[in-house]
């Protein structure tokens, strides 16, 4: 029983500082501040057309779905 203890307490050791070790670092600064004329942070690419097939191939498949449960 002790020597359980011992090992559970020693790998309860190791497991903190090994994880101790591997903390990550500070992200880089993303710049693009307000007026700099960069992409903003989260990237330049446009979400309304994706979002619009997103929503559009979500009521096809619902169709889909709905004229299947109303067939069988």
């Amino acid at each position: 029983m002790v020597r359980k203890i011992q090992n559970l307490l020693l790998t309860t050791i190791l497991a903190i500082v090994f994880s101790i070790g591997a903390m990550a670092d500070q992200p880089p600064d993303p710049g693009g501040g307000p007026g700099s004329g960069d992409d903003p942070v989260g990237g330049g690419s446009p979400v309304g057309s994706g979002l619009v097939i997103m929503l559009v191939m979500g009521a096809g498949y619902a169709a889909k779905k709905a004229f299947n449960m109303h067939k069988s």
